[in-house]
């Protein structure tokens, strides 16, 4: 079943995004691109030698959420977990830059998580991607540092229209977290959940969003098929007593469960090719949580989330959509 939306009404949507609140806690992460060229091969082992070019930070993992929040122009806060190191201090900095309010739980002597990725070709091919470096905190986070992300996320939550929980498996989203997340929901906070690994643990917030082999590990049933998409999206509605799940299905566009109703089936937007789909999870659930802040409904939210992730994988890398692009493409 295919509901159907107003243009008009989508877009008077996304002209009361700048009047609402948003909050995001989950795994905040320092994307590194690290650009060069290669020339020659080392004497020292059969590798190619990078010469260094140039260095980029991004926000990444849950702090990209919270850039597509703050670009898509609503009020922003970003919670999560960083150390005391120069790379929390960096991503601190871009959140600040991109008019995010940061309020960071800093765990001192542990690394901020930091993906670096060292692109390199010749003088006039495109950089690839030809190794990826990853540093991150090992083990379970302090009792005490639980406890005052716990106290920042009550704080948070009464603050904020809608909660986002982005749980990339970094280990922020620990029991205590969890369960604060949990009684939050029984209290009343509206919370869009995008969970890589434990989407199960979440049970009854407003709405799951996973992709289809999260879905699958979920529930453990098959999807790729519409009807088996539908039917294992209708599975984790039921086990979660959520209101929702939106299920992205990548060129299948999106399927829509909610309680008491049909399954809505969203189409893909657009014709055009992904040119890369690095972070589009985050442009899709900031869109869609930042709508129902914005008084949508379900449908309307879902809709302006599905354009939203059509427009950014258009974009080369980690990269964000703001509300004039969403307007312009619904003008068009």
């Amino acid at each position: 079943m295919r509901r159907q939306v107003d243009i008009q009404d989508l877009a008077a949507i996304v002209r009361r995004f700048p009047r609402r609140r948003v909050a995001v806690v989950g795994d905040v992460v320092v994307d590194e691109y690290i650009y060069g060229q290669t020339d020659r091969i080392s004497r020292e082992a059969p590798v190619l030698i990078v010469r260094h070019e140039s260095t980029e930070r991004k926000l990444g993992g849950a702090a990209n959420a919270a850039a597509n929040l703050a670009r898509l122009g609503g009020t922003t806060i970003a919670l999560g977990v960083i150390g005391d190191d120069e790379a929390g201090g960096g991503l601190a900095r871009l959140c600040s830059e991109a008019g995010i309010d940061g309020r960071f739980t800093v765990v001192p002597g542990s690394p901020t998580e930091t993906k670096t990725r060292i692109l390199a070709g010749g003088i006039n091919t495109t950089r690839q991607q030809m190794l990826r470096v990853d540093r991150s905190r090992g083990g379970d986070l302090p009792a005490a540092s639980v406890a005052g992300l716990v106290e920042t996320l009550r704080a948070a939550a009464r603050e904020a229209d809608v909660l986002i929980v982005s749980d990339y498996g970094g280990g922020v989203l620990c029991p205590g977290v969890v369960e604060e997340v949990r009684r939050l929901a029984a209290d009343g906070v509206r919370i869009c959940v995008d969970s890589r690994y434990n989407l199960r643990a979440f049970r009854g917030v407003h709405v799951a969003k996973p992709n289809e082999p999260e879905l699958a590990a979920a529930t453990g049933m098959p999807v790729g098929e519409t009807a088996s998409s539908v039917a294992a999206a209708r599975t984790l509605q039921d086990a979660l007593g959520c209101h929702a799940v939106l299920a992205t299905r990548g060129r299948s566009g999106m399927a829509l469960i909610e309680q008491g109703r049909e399954p809505d089936l969203i189409p893909v937007h657009g014709q055009e090719e992904a040119v890369d789909v690095t972070g589009a999870g985050d442009t899709v659930i900031a869109t869609l949580a930042m709508a129902l802040a914005a008084d949508a409904t379900l449908a309307q939210a879902a809709r302006l989330a599905n354009v939203a992730g059509a427009l950014v994988v258009r974009k080369p890398g980690t990269a964000t959509i703001d509300a004039d692009e969403i307007l312009a493409e619904l003008q068009a």
